[in-house]
């Protein structure tokens, strides 16, 4: 606002500066948003994937109640993933809690260490995932030789 000796000088809209400032903060505020709301939808589309890896990686152990002998290893590609099914027989470690010499004539469940590896493309970021469980080994058939 501006005064003159004894006389008042009125004032009507903004000026330039004002507007300029008023811009400057509008842009900022823009900015802000835009940059939260593409961090929000790249999280969704993670997740979404991240959701579909692991519903691959069910259903592949859901295609087998128990392991072989010589164990699992198998690869393949299902719905934009590649995967990978490998184990190895799981090592108890020494402890109290493990079997010993004497016990091992019981009939204890051998275990696999089953580790389920899936690769995918997020965008143009290759993702990996390394998922790991325990499985018993299958018995042998009638007639079958064990391991």
């Amino acid at each position: 606002m501006t005064m003159r000796r004894g006389f008042r000088a009125v004032q009507h809209g903004l000026s330039l500066l004002e507007l300029l400032v008023a811009f400057a903060i509008m842009a900022m505020a823009l900015g802000l948003l835009y940059r939260s709301m593409g961090s929000s939808a790249r999280n969704v589309a993670e997740m979404v994937y991240q959701q579909q890896a692991a519903m691959v990686a069910e259903s592949l152990l859901s295609s087998r109640e128990s392991v072989a002998a010589d164990g699992w290893n198998e690869s393949g590609e299902s719905a934009g993933f590649a995967w990978q099914v490998r184990s190895i027989p799981y090592v108890r470690s020494a402890g109290p809690a493990s079997l010993s010499a004497s016990s091992t004539s019981l009939n204890v469940t051998r275990l696999h260490q089953v580790v389920i590896t899936l690769n995918w493309m997020d965008g143009s970021r290759p993702q990996k995932w390394e998922l790991q469980t325990l499985l018993p080994q299958r018995k042998p058939d009638p007639g079958e030789v064990a391991q």
